[in-house]
C-alpha cells in the first residue's frame, strides 16, 4: 500500500512539473548561484550595503548570492541587462529611482513600467551636499553667495545624470535663482576621489562621503530629508532652510518582467528575512540608511506613482527630452 501511495505521490507530482512547469521551478528555487546586480562601483555605500544582503540571502537560501557591478547610465546598467535575463530568479538587480525620471529625460532601452518585476524594497538612501573641510563655504548660505556671485563656478559631483543626488541639487539651484556646474561620475568612490584631490569643489550623493565627514576631511551642509539625521543632527535639510527640496531613494531586489508569482514570492519572503540580520542592520546603520519595507504589489505601486510624479519634476526642472 505504502509502495503505491508513493507511486502515485511521485506521478502526481511528475504530471504537475511537466503540465505546470513554472510551479516545479518555483518550488526547488533556488538550485544554484543567483547573482544580484549593483548598478554602482565596488566600494560605495550601495555596493557596501547590497554585499550584506547578499550574504545574509545567500544564508536564507542555502544558495551563493553573488553581487555584480555594473556601474554607468546612471545607476540603470543592471536594469538593461534584466530586460534580456530569463525570469528564473537567478538574475536580480538593484534598480535605483532613476529608472523613473531618466525616461522623461532621454529615450532609453527598457519600459520601466513592464520590463521589471518589483519584487521588495529594502532601504533607502540619506543624500547630502559636501565640500572640503578647508572650503571657504561653510554652510547653505555661503555657497547661495559664492554662486551668485561667480555664475557657474560652483562644481560638484554626483553618481550620475539624472541621479537624485544631481536633481535634488537642480531644484535647490532653481529655487535659490543660482547656477552650479554638475560633473557627472559613476558612483560616490569616484566622487569622492575627485573632492579630495580638489577636481570638484562639492558633492552631493549618498552617505559614503560619512566617514569623511566623520574625520573631518568633509564639511556636510545640508541634507535632503524630510527630517534631519540621526548622525548629524546639528545639519539642517534643504527644506527647513528654505527651498521646498526633499529626496530620498528606495532601492531593494527587482527581476525581469514575466516571473512565476510563486517564485517572486519566494525571493521576497527570503529577502525580507534580511532585515532582521544584525549585518544587514549595520550596514544600514553605517550609511544611514532607514529600513524602507515595501511588499511587492506595494513596490509595484510605488514605481507606477512616482514614474507619473517624477515626469512632473522633470517638466518643471525643464529637463524634459525633446522627441
Amino acid at each position: 500500500m505504502t509502495d503505491r501511495r508513493d507511486f502515485l505521490a511521485s506521478t502526481t507530482a511528475l504530471t504537475a512539473a511537466a503540465v505546470f512547469p513554472g510551479l516545479a521551478s518555483a518550488q526547488s528555487y533556488p538550485t544554484h548561484t543567483i547573482k544580484y546586480i549593483c548598478p554602482w562601483p565596488a566600494g560605495g555605500s550601495t555596493d557596501v550595503v547590497m554585499r550584506a544582503l547578499a550574504e545574509s540571502a545567500g544564508k536564507v537560501f542555502h544558495q551563493t548570492v553573488i553581487v555584480e557591478n555594473k556601474p554607468g547610465a546612471g545607476g540603470m546598467l543592471g536594469g538593461i541587462e534584466l530586460v534580456n535575463a530569463k525570469p528564473d530568479g537567478y538574475t536580480l538587480a538593484q534598480i535605483p529611482v532613476g529608472a523613473f525620471r531618466i525616461p522623461h529625460m532621454q529615450k532609453v532601452q527598457y519600459d520601466t513600467l513592464n520590463d521589471f518585476t518589483w519584487i521588495i524594497c529594502l532601504t533607502g538612501y540619506t543624500f547630502g551636499l559636501v565640500v572640503r573641510e578647508d572650503s571657504p563655504i561653510k554652510n547653505i548660505r555661503d555657497l547661495v553667495a559664492f554662486a551668485k556671485a561667480n555664475p557657474a563656478k560652483f562644481t560638484y559631483g554626483t553618481p550620475g545624470t539624472g541621479t537624485s543626488p544631481h536633481l535634488a541639487v537642480e531644484e535647490f539651484a532653481q529655487k535659490a535663482g543660482i547656477q552650479l556646474t554638475h560633473i557627472p561620475f559613476k558612483g560616490n568612490a569616484q566622487s569622492l576621489q575627485a573632492i579630495m584631490g580638489d577636481h570638484v569643489m562639492g558633492v552631493s550623493d549618498s552617505t559614503g562621503w560619512g566617514p569623511m565627514v566623520d574625520a573631518g576631511k568633509l564639511r556636510l551642509l545640508a541634507t535632503y530629508g524630510s527630517k534631519r539625521t540621526t548622525r548629524w543632527p546639528d545639519v539642517p535639510t534643504l527644506n527647513e532652510l528654505g527651498y521646498d527640496t526633499v529626496s530620498d531613494s528606495p532601492y531593494g531586489v527587482c527581476g525581469p518582467k514575466g516571473m512565476d508569482p510563486r517564485l517572486v514570492k519566494i525571493i521576497h519572503d527570503g529577502f525580507k528575512k534580511t532585515l532582521d540580520d544584525p549585518a544587514v542592520q549595520k550596514a544600514f546603520s553605517q550609511y544611514d540608511q532607514p529600513v524602507i519595507y515595501l511588499n511587492t504589489a506595494d513596490y509595484t505601486k510605488f514605481a507606477k506613482d512616482s514614474f507619473m510624479s517624477e515626469k512632473v519634476m522633470i517638466e518643471r526642472l525643464g529637463l524634459a527630452g525633446k522627441d
